[in-house]
């Protein structure tokens, strides 16, 4: 018989908090979870305050009982609704006042588990006390309210690893799922310009921790995953580096899926493409000088800035390669939407796009659209320089670099990732290191055909959905991408842009449904049913443990 959890804490230090990917995989799964436990759902994210938590609304007349206690206990917390849909309960939690107890605690864990936090830097520390107040919260919610039902708490990433191996040391009865998103020496190895793929039967994760310094975070990580009463991650080709690199084979693939309610109606959908084409076509436009056609192919990369694991190095590459493969008259504008070390918007071109200044000739800088702080050593820059994109008007492809978060308030582009990308008519993830992907998903799920490798998550998975014929004529190109392989790679890319580019109207107007229907196929509804199967092994697992 399956086991169903009676109440569930999930924790990560991306709830309430827009980072990187895993807010999106909390926040669209959230509904679904409200749904199927309605308020039995915890989500326990840091109090970063009130300026940075801006998803979260206090409320006081949530878990009003469990409140006291805790204010007892010297918890410190709000407790309040994430504002996304299916609105779950939240707990922001401040755990300043565990900074003086912190050798205790990094002593504890060493002697339960052979945690070594000596070699800890960054933000080990802030992410370690963060886990250990969700742990003493869990605790404090499971001791005085819960003790008896099925209680699971789910970790994601090394932050959370502390949290995970108190409640198994301490609360025993409580259930435990560990998500690994992307390992640590994994995503470190890849980072340094190491081959991954290749020798990873040969790499040991402990090594490789020491040579790369990050010991201590790895080793949160291995104990966390060797510990847990269900260890999870996201794809097939991130369980084989678990394996190799924790030590542990997962018991369970959680895949990333979404909910598509931030896609417009069909009925608005065009209007607003044609809106956030508009506005591309205009920042270039005030940027270089010039007048870009109004079919003018629009094509992005967007991600965390790891030039090599998100493939950056080879879309400027594929975009430098393109200019020789493009027909007459065809004209490419390729948008870097990376968030960098931003000093400012440019007043010059926000002045431009306002009409506070008569456009001109090109403004300096003609491919970046904020100020940087490291204009000089930025890589970016650097090789868009040493490609030589001056974005001259009789340029066939000109690339532009977004530095910043695109949240609305940016000060020139002022319009949410969300406004901007179906603007887009493709979009190029050629990553090295992506162990799901959540940009190529939704790209296709705002009908915007994405060229992607099969080193990422998402384009294994799409391969198989698409039975191998994974083109762009079919919504997604999926592209053979190894250790060795780099330039092969660059040279796809531009061949699959150039083909696009003199596709027929009704072919890439195909394209664009495919695209849209093969992003309905990672719904959450479709996916879920695999965190149920973690459930169950958890708390059968933690049965087993307990002996009961």
């Amino acid at each position: 018989m399956k086991l169903k959890p009676d109440f569930i804490f999930e924790s990560s230090w991306e709830v309430c908090n827009k980072v990187g990917g895993i807010y999106t995989v909390l926040a669209t799964r959230a509904n679904t979870m409200q749904k199927l436990f309605p308020d039995k759902v915890v989500f326990i994210g840091p109090d970063l305050g009130k300026h940075s938590n801006t998803t979260f609304t206090e409320d006081s007349g949530i878990m009003t009982e469990w409140q006291a206690v805790a204010a007892q206990a010297g918890i410190k917390c709000r407790v309040g609704r994430w504002n996304i849909p299916g609105q779950p309960i939240a707990i922001l939690l401040n755990s300043q006042q565990y900074y003086v107890r912190k050798n205790e605690i990094y002593l504890h864990l060493w002697e339960d588990y052979g945690v070594d936090s000596l070699h800890a830097y960054g933000d080990y520390d802030e992410a370690s006390m963060f886990a250990y107040a969700v742990a003493r919260l869990v605790e404090n919610i499971h001791n005085n309210f819960l003790n008896g039902q099925r209680v699971i708490f789910h970790a994601n990433e090394w932050m959370l690893g502390v949290a995970l191996l108190y409640l198994h040391r301490y609360v025993p009865q409580v259930a435990t799922i560990f998500t690994t998103h992307a390992t640590t020496v994994g995503r470190s190895i890849a980072g340094n310009g190491k081959d991954l793929y290749s020798y990873l039967p040969g790499y040991y994760g402990n090594q490789m921790a020491r040579e790369l310094n990050v010991d201590s975070k790895h080793s949160v990580e291995q104990k966390a995953a060797q510990n847990a009463d269900c260890f999870t991650t996201v794809s097939a080709i991130t369980a084989r580096e678990c394996t190799q690199l924790l030590e542990r084979r997962p018991d369970e693939l959680l895949l990333n899926g979404f909910e598509d309610d931030f896609v417009p109606a069909a009925k608005d959908f065009g209007a607003k493409r044609w809106m956030a084409r508009k506005q591309l076509l205009d920042v270039a436009d005030c940027l270089t000088g010039g007048h870009q056609p109004e079919d003018t192919l629009i094509v992005s990369t967007s991600g965390r800035y790891e030039f090599r694991n998100k493939g950056l190095d080879v879309f400027v590459d594929a975009m430098a390669r393109l200019r020789a493969l493009l027909p007459a008259g065809k004209q490419v504008l390729a948008f870097v939407n990376v968030p960098a070390w931003v000093a400012s918007p440019r007043e010059d071109l926000a002045d431009r796009m306002s009409g506070k200044q008569p456009r001109g000739a090109a403004l300096a800088c003609p491919y970046l659209t904020h100020w940087l702080h490291n204009m000089e050593t930025d890589r970016m820059l650097q090789m868009l320089k040493r490609h030589g994109f001056h974005n001259r008007p009789e340029d066939n492809v000109k690339v532009i670099f977004v530095p910043c978060y695109l949240d609305g308030e940016d000060g020139i582009i002022n319009k949410h990732y969300y406004d901007i990308v179906l603007g887009n008519d493709l979009c190029i993830y050629p990553s090295y290191y992506e162990p799901w992907g959540y940009t190529p998903l939704e790209a296709i799920a705002f009908s915007v055909p994405c060229v992607t490798t099969d080193l990422a998550g998402f384009g294994i998975w799409a391969r198989e959905e698409l039975n191998a014929v994974a083109t762009i004529e079919n919504g997604v190109e999926v592209i053979h991408r190894s250790d060795t392989n780099y330039h092969e790679v660059a040279e796809q890319v531009a061949q699959t842009v150039s083909r696009y580019a003199q596709l027929p109207e009704t072919e890439k107007e195909g394209a664009r449904k495919k695209a849209r229907q093969l992003s309905k196929k990672a719904l959450w509804k479709h996916f879920f049913a695999a965190y149920e199967r973690a459930y169950d092994h958890a708390l059968k697992n933690a049965k087993k443990r307990n002996n009961i």
